[in-house]
């Protein structure tokens, strides 16, 4: 079996607007600390040669590094009922053949439509089949450490993510920041003509139908259009809006 790592490291160094922040204690401090919080008050004697358990703490979002949204993050309600949290997710939707579109011939910004994805599926000779899991390349994570990191993925219409969830698509990602275009581009469109369905209208789609999305996914480039699994369960959040997911895609033998 082969398996290949889609996963950004959640890291410090990711150039995003919610950053994320670790603070790291090694085995010297955590000695220190943990003697005293965990036995008792005992001093960092009780290590072996004052080594206690190295550690670190956490300070991010839900959407820190790859990560699913849940439709609690795209609204209150979806389908006419209250939107589903992370935790609340069926597990059997993260586990399902991949299929890989490669929108590396597009600019940066590009809003892609069904018309586009029809095209991306005739070229490799696929027919989505329910339950497919739908990763967009655009290797925008060959640059996750650059300044205009959110800026440089193409992404999905509304019209586009609708079709993908008729085909019985219930989750969809991407190795952009997000799964709608630009937010650069979504202002200066809303600010020119303000009006509604111009902000997060991909993501707004999970208001009428109920699907998951992957977002800041890796090494795209390294799978086949198709041929594998992909697993991708999220982390167990109560009342998620986003888990961190640990992707990835496997080959059997």
């Amino acid at each position: 079996m082969k398996i290949i790592d889609l996963s950004v490291t959640i890291s410090a160094d990711i150039k995003e607007p919610l950053p994320t922040k670790i603070d790291y204690e090694d085995h010297k401090e955590g000695a220190r600390k943990m003697g005293s919080k965990l036995f008792g008050g005992a001093s960092e004697d009780v290590f072996l040669e004052g080594n206690g358990p190295a550690g670190e703490f956490l300070y991010l979002t839900g959407h820190a590094g790859t990560h699913i949204d849940a439709p609690w993050h795209y609204f209150p309600t979806s389908e006419g009922k209250p939107s589903r949290t992370i935790e609340q997710m069926p597990l059997d939707w993260f586990f399902h053949d991949g299929v890989v579109l490669d929108f590396t011939d597009k600019p940066d910004g590009y809003c892609f439509s069904s018309d586009d994805l029809k095209v991306k599926l005739a070229a490799i000779n696929y027919t989505l089949k329910p339950f497919d899991i739908v990763l967009i390349r655009c290797d925008a994570d060959k640059r996750l450490y650059d300044n205009d990191f959110v800026k440089i993925h193409v992404g999905a219409s509304a019209e586009a993510t609708h079709w993908l969830i008729d085909q019985g698509i219930k989750v969809m990602g991407t190795d952009g920041w997000g799964w709608d275009i630009p937010l650069h581009i979504q202002a200066e469109d809303y600010f020119k003509n303000p009006r509604p369905g111009v902000i997060w209208a991909a993501h707004y789609v999970g208001r009428e139908k109920e699907y998951c999305q992957i977002e800041k996914l890796a090494n795209l480039d390294q799978l086949p259009p198709y041929g594998f699994k992909v697993s991708c369960f999220p982390a167990k959040i109560k009342g998620g809006s986003a888990g961190w997911c640990r992707a990835v895609a496997i080959f059997g033998e």
